[in-house]
């Protein structure tokens, strides 16, 4: 069985786990604050955005993009700290974020506000190339979550949440979306966020389920981590690339004032046998 360690504990919804130049990064929602996580289990505030979602990613010259949903932008973290804008996202229920090796991030957006009722609309994934410009480069996806990109840049991942799936498209030269298709059908599994491994295979985050899940492509359950509450987001990192970085918290509900019961947002580490690959 793998050991569960718990490295940060009492906080609020987590979400977005980044390894990134030998640190976990991971941002908390109901704070509105991007962490760094030492060894020692302290946690250092690198950014504050007041938006929800808040996810982040790392471009390849070591600048950290913030997604502030709120506002429509997406935001650069500059040497001296601060925050400019990177682009111009417009209104669209932004929420997960992921930079392929060549500058280009892709962010997707849920067609529709899942806190109030009214008419359900498949989401979309928009891609902003590293001059700022933003385009929509596929949809159709009814609930878009967490994403990742192969190692050679050729093929998105995207957890696909309502639709119980996760969803695949080749790259293009320019950047753009093609071929979509189903990577894996879950069942009743609800991905969150995702990474891949060095075998091709993906990890995801499961708050439903309250699990890590090991997919192979097809679908094909390899691993499952149980966890005490909803896991939010995983990705792979540490000093060989073998640790499996989880964020969870007791789920109340989409509709709720608070939707993590507040103080049980954790970070916790397991011990894996693959590396990490691709992106994030």
């Amino acid at each position: 069985m793998n050991e569960i360690r718990t490295l940060l504990t009492g906080r609020g919804l987590l979400e977005s786990p980044r390894w990134h130049d030998g640190r976990l990064y991971v941002s908390d929602w109901t704070a509105g604050e991007v962490l760094a996580l030492d060894d020692d289990g302290g946690a250092e505030v690198v950014a504050k955005v007041a938006a929800l979602p808040l996810c982040t990613a790392w471009a390849p010259d070591g600048r950290l993009l913030v997604v502030d949903a709120a506002r429509g932008l997406l935001l650069r973290r500059e040497p001296d700290g601060s925050l400019a804008t990177h682009a111009e996202l417009g209104r669209a229920g932004w929420n997960d974020i992921v930079v392929d090796g060549r500058g280009n991030a892709y962010i997707d957006s849920v067609g529709y506000d899942p806190a109030t009722p009214g008419e359900v609309r498949p989401g979309a994934v928009h891609l902003v190339t590293p001059d700022g410009s933003v385009r929509e480069v596929g949809g159709g996806i009814a609930f878009p979550n967490g994403m990742a990109v192969t190692p050679d840049n050729g093929t998105l991942i995207v957890a696909d949440s309502h639709g119980h799936a996760l969803v695949a498209f080749d790259i293009e030269a320019d950047g753009g979306l093609a071929n979509r298709r189903v990577w894996a059908d879950l069942g009743v599994g609800t991905p969150d966020g995702i990474c891949l491994d060095a075998d091709g295979t993906v990890w995801y985050a499961d708050v439903p389920n309250r699990c890590c899940a090991r997919i192979a492509e097809g679908g094909a359950e390899l691993a499952r981590i149980e966890l005490d509450r909803g896991g939010f987001a995983c990705v792979l990192g540490g000093p060989h690339g073998t640790t499996l970085f989880a964020v969870a918290a007791r789920w109340r509900g989409m509709t709720e004032t608070e939707m993590v019961e507040p103080g049980s947002g954790q970070v916790v580490a397991i011990d894996v046998d693959v590396p990490g690959a691709g992106w994030p």
